[in-house]
Order: structure tokens, then C-alpha cells, then sequence
């Protein structure tokens, strides 16, 4: 699905709009070869110019969080871009009444394994179910289990985590704090752990305007904050938490600031980094262009709007909106984990080098990856809001409840205003339509979850952060040519529009589960609704028009 476009554009008429709109260009260079013939000798590429692919040779490593988004993609790029890894323990909990088993097996039915389903169908052999849980203290893990991962693992990957932002605190503490310090403490005996990722959030210290790759004080230790929820019951803390809470936004945010302070002590003898991804969305292409199955953040706004439920959302149209693709965040990640072992090495030569020379011991500084979008290809919330739109009105959908009227609002009682007509109001009016049919009403439960993801999210529309990203950088670079191919985390080549082609059309087949053969009897429906809207605002305002006429006249 590719699409390409001849647009001519002077850079000395005017050069402000020729830099705002080559950001949403094709990057014409790469399909433009002069001064040599291309063979096929020179499309070869030796399997022995990856660095990477070498690395996880033989590899076992252990993946927490495999059952969410970015764990998956992690098992399953590994397993289809590293196949001679040797094995993938991956540590699974009973959850709604599904055992483990049941768990397991659900993973692998995304559409995201189908690749690995028709060229690798033994690939489960190598992937190994661990019981455990990161809520649990020591993660859950039986003796046995954790005798086997110190003996066999040589690299972890720490995905899990709770990301809800309404987690109570007592919850979010054990699982994002108290997780970490058990995890690196059981990392701390494996015999052959050569690399350990730990995955926090670019937001961990939002409290901040300018965010460096670097660890930053938190506003509690982590054993205190384990000795406040485990010595006070939930009513107790609950009545304290804004309190403990003080600049942070949620207990997400706070409690992954908290578990950076667990990583930068706890993990100084052991090749740990920490790495900090921005607003997670959808797939630029592998292994399923488009692909995602949550609607977090940037991804509700997109879809809420789509469908004609989220109206208003209190925002920043000129704010940035910081957010990247997540298959570009497995493929840094993976090679991220690569470049720890990599500066562990560097280091243990420098020791040996220096150890006749000096007596102290060479000490490493734990490396930082901000992986955010805004320091090489920003977009403004006004540009997110208006790709959307272009490409959601492409693709209409037979689910729509009603005509796209989404709007971002800087001020925050014309918001609340807005709030009131258009998502309250005709809530009730339709809750009481359905009780007169004798059905369940929904849709005023319903806006009560929209407007409080909207108030969530509201924290980050209406903000900027400076966020650095020297060490991602230099990383790319250091990386060959064939690894950059293989695990591209490239975002400053990304083209918004073009993704905003696959983002929306997999918003709606995944998450909608909409196939885009319905598209006919979506746009029917779309015209259906859009007469249906304007008949509604031709009978409010003729409606107010009399009750003006009738007051003043």
C-alpha cells in the first residue's frame, strides 16, 4: 500500500513551507540511483555483517510483559530475525479465569505470528512458559524455575509493567517497583547474563520540562515508598495518594520515576541500561504493517474521534505530540540490549588495560535511551489530528456511531462546555431513548470512561518536554548497515503521512475488527450519518432561534 506523489516545491519562494511540508514527503533520494549500475552481487548481504543477529546466536533470553503489546512484538522479532536464538522463557500468569496454558496458547493467535506460522512452524519449541507473577513478591517464581533461569538465561527484557494510569497506588508500587528490585536481584545470580533492559516511559520524569539520558532524583525511594503501602491498607492510602503523588500526574508515571532510582542502585554491578520509550502506537510495518490491540493513549484519541464518540478533548493543537511506532521501539530495543553487551565489554578491556596504572576500579555509567520522536521528526497535535481525519474519511467503517465532530479545545471551560452539550446531553437523551425501548442503556456509563480518559490525557496535550536523544543516536550509527535494515528504529526517515495510511487502516481492522472490504457499506453509512447530523444542528438551532425570538420579541 504504497503511494507516491510528483509535488514540485520551491525552497527559495518560501522556505518555511517547503520545511513544514518535506517532513510529510517521501524521501525522494533513496529511489534515485546515478553514476553506477546496480547488480545483483551488490543486493547480497552476508548474514555475517549483523552484529546483532550474532549476538542472540545461541541465545536464551527471558521476556517479562509477553502477553502486552510490545512483548509480543519482542518474541516474535526475535524468533523471525534471530532465528539460531536458542530459547525464550517468558514469564505468564493466570488472569480472568484463563490458566496458563490457555494463556500461552492465546499469544500466538494474534496475526502478528502468521509469518512465523508459514515459514517457522516449530518456532513454539523454542519458546518456554514460566509461571510467575510481577505483582508477586520474588515474581511469583517457584524454586525450580528460578534455578533454571539462572542457570540458562543470558539476557532479560523487562517489559511488564501496570499501564494504568488509575492504578490504585499499593498495586502500581508492586508491580512497577517492587518487580524491578526482584528481577534485578534474581538477575544478579544469573551465571551467564551478559544484557538486561529494563523498559521504563519517556514520561517517567514529566515533572520536568527538559528530559536528558540520565537518571534524575526521585521524590521518594523505593524502600520507603515499599514501607508506606505495605504498613498502610488501601483506605489509607487512597486518602494520601495526591499527597504522595505531589507533581506527578498519576501512579504510572510515579512509580516508573521511582523504579529508575531501583535500577541505578541496584543494578551497578550487573550490564543493566534503562530505556524510555514515548506514546506507544501502531506498527510502521513489521510484522504486520499497522498492527496494535490497545487503545492507549494517542491510539483512543484516533479511534474515540473516528467513531463519533470523543467530541472534545482539552489540548494544545501546537504542542507536540510525542509518540512513536512500536515496531521501531522492539527493534531499538533489541539493539539497545546488543550495544549493552557490547559497552561491557568495551569497559572490562578498559579495566584490564588500566588495572596496572590505577587502583580504583573502572566504574560504567548505566546508559539512558530516550526513545522519542520530537528531537529529529516532530508533530504538533494539530498535525496528528488533521492525518487522522484525512485518512480515517478514506476508510469509513460500518461501526461508526455517528459523524466525526472531534475538536481540540486549549480553554478549559469552553472544553467543559463542550463536555456538557455534546457528550452529556446526548448521552442521556439516547440512555432514555433505549430505557423506553426496554433496553440497557450504556452510553452515559460509557462517556463517564471518555471523559476520564480525556482528563488523563489532558496532562499531556497541554504540554512540551525537551527531550535528548544523543545515546539512541549514537547507537544508529554504530550500528552496520545490514543491522540498520534488519531492526530500523530510524524515526527522523519516518513519514507521518504515509504511516497515517497504515495507522488508521489498522486501527480499524484490529481494533475495530472491521475488514476494509466493508468500506463500501461504511461510506453508505458515513452519509447516512452526516445527513443525520446536520438535520439534528438544523433543529437545534432553529429550536434556539424561537426560544430567542420568543424571549426577546
Amino acid at each position: 500500500m504504497s503511494r507516491m506523489q510528483s509535488v514540485h516545491i520551491s525552497e527559495k519562494a518560501n522556505p518555511a513551507f517547503y520545511a513544514h511540508f518535506s517532513r510529510f514527503q517521501p524521501n525522494m533520494d533513496i529511489y534515485e540511483q546515478q553514476g553506477q549500475d546496480i547488480t545483483a552481487s551488490d543486493m547480497l548481504v552476508p548474514d555475517e555483517d549483523s552484529d546483532i543477529k550474532r549476538f542472540y546466536k545461541d541465545s536464551c533470553v527471558f521476556i517479562t510483559g509477553a502477553t502486552g503489546f510490545l512483548g509480543k512484538l519482542a518474541v516474535e522479532k526475535l524468533l523471525r530475525i534471530c532465528p539460531d536464538v536458542k530459547k525464550i522463557f517468558i514469564l505468564l500468569r493466570e488472569k480472568k479465569g484463563k490458566d496458563i496454558k490457555q494463556r500461552f496458547e492465546d499469544i500466538f493467535k494474534e496475526p502478528t505470528f502468521d509469518h512465523l506460522k508459514r515459514h517457522n512452524p516449530d518456532f513454539l519449541q523454542k519458546v518456554c512458559p514460566v509461571v510467575g507473577d510481577i505483582s508477586l513478591p520474588d515474581l511469583g517464581l517457584n524454586e525450580l524455575d528460578k534455578e533454571g533461569l539462572m542457570r540458562e538465561v543470558d539476557c532479560v527484557l523487562h517489559f511488564a509493567a501496570t499501564v494504568r494510569f488509575d492504578e490504585s497506588l499499593k498495586m502500581a508500587t508492586y508491580i512497577n517497583v517492587r518487580g524491578v528490585r526482584d528481577l534485578i536481584l534474581l538477575a544478579k545470580q544469573m551465571k551467564k547474563l551478559r544484557a538486561f533492559l529494563h523498559v521504563s516511559t519517556a514520561f517517567s520524569n514529566c515533572n520536568r520540562q527538559e528530559i536528558d539520558e540520565m537518571f534524575y532524583d526521585p521524590p521518594i525511594t523505593s524502600d520507603k515508598l515499599l514501607d508506606l503501602v505495605e504498613c498502610l491498607d488501601d483506605d489509607q492510602l487512597n486518602a494520601i495518594t495526591k499527597t504522595v503523588l505531589k507533581d506527578f500526574p498519576n501512579t504510572y508515571a510515579f512509580t516508573k520515576c521511582v523504579a529508575e532510582d531501583v535500577v541505578r542502585k541496584e543494578g551497578q554491578s550487573l550490564p543493566i541500561a534503562l530505556y524510555r520509550p514515548s506514546i506507544v502506537i501502531a506498527t510502521v510495518k513489521e510484522p504486520v504493517a499497522g498492527w496494535i490491540d490497545n487503545v492507549y493513549g494517542a491510539t483512543g484519541v484516533l479511534l474515540g474521534a473516528a467513531v463519533g464518540l470523543l467530541r472534545t478533548l482539552h489540548g494544545n493543537k501546537e504542542k507536540r505530540a510525542e509518540m512513536v511506532p512500536a515496531d521501531y521501539v522492539i527493534n531499538s530495543c533489541l539493539a539497545a540490549t546488543w550495544d549493552i553487551a557490547t559497552i561491557k565489554s568495551l569497559n572490562e578491556n578498559k579495566e584490564i588495560q588500566d588495572q596496572e596504572s590505577r587502583e580504583e576500579k573502572f566504574v560504567r555509567e548505566i546508559p539512558v535511551y530516550n526513545y522519542v520522536s520530537t528531537p529529529e521528526n516532530p508533530l504538533t497535535w494539530a498535525e496528528f489530528s488533521h492525518l487522522s481525519r484525512k485518512h480515517c474519511l478514506q476508510i469509513p467503517s460500518e461501526k461508526v456511531m455517528w459523524h466525526s465532530m472531534f475538536r481540540m479545545r486549549s480553554n478549559y471551560y469552553e472544553h467543559m462546555l463542550a463536555v456538557f452539550f455534546l457528550h452529556t446531553i446526548p448521552a442521556h437523551l439516547v440512555d432514555f431513548i433505549l430505557l423506553c425501548l426496554r433496553k440497557k442503556p450504556m452510553l452515559v456509563d460509557g462517556y463517564k470512561k471518555i471523559n476520564k480518559f480525556s482528563e488523563v490525557l489532558a496532562y499531556f496535550t497541554n504540554r512540551d518536554w525537551k527531550f535528548r536523544n544523543d545515546n539512541v543516536q549514537a547507537l544508529w550509527k554504530r550500528m552496520k548497515k545490514h543491522d540498520q535494515e534488519l531492526f530500523d528504529f530510524d524515526i527522523q526517515k519516518l513519514n507521518w503521512d504515509a504511516y497515517f495510511f497504515t495507522y488508521t487502516r489498522g486501527a480499524r481492522v484490529y481494533l475495530l475488527k472491521d475488514p476494509l472490504d466493508t468500506i463500501p457499506q461504511g461510506t453508505v453509512k458515513y452519509y447516512k450519518l452526516l445527513l443525520a447530523h446536520y438535520a439534528v444542528l438544523a433543529v437545534f438551532w432553529l429550536l434556539v432561534l424561537r426560544l430567542v425570538v420568543w424571549v426577546f420579541i
